[in-house]
């Protein structure tokens, strides 16, 4: 990754971050605290970007439509949050796969 990449995400989060603080409060709580729960489980392709922006925009016509947040994602904000990255994988299913891996090894690296 060279520099020019790096400005440019930065740039790209910074953009990001801005719509984020213009939804209503509610749908900024419940976003942030997605965020904290998708940056804790790990899903690998969070960093390309799409899954963040995607809910975003889905939280943003929410917003317009008049609805609420929890009209939206339902009570259960985890169980959503689950459903959304049900079948990607993990940071954890990594490290999970790789001691496996050595422990099929005898340890030897």
């Amino acid at each position: 990754m060279g520099i020019q990449d790096m400005i440019e995400g930065k740039k790209q989060w910074r953009a990001h971050v801005a719509r984020v603080k213009a939804l209503p409060p509610d749908y900024r709580i419940v976003y942030q605290e997605m965020q904290k729960y998708f940056f804790k489980v790990g899903p690998i392709d969070l960093t390309d970007g799409t899954l963040l922006s995607g809910l975003v925009d889905f939280f943003e016509e929410g917003a317009a439509a008049g609805k609420g947040v929890l009209q939206l994602i339902g009570d259960d904000v985890a169980a959503f949050c689950d459903d959304l990255i049900k079948d990607s994988r993990t940071y954890a299913e990594l490290y999970l796969e790789s001691v496996s891996r050595e422990a099929g090894a005898g340890g030897r690296s």
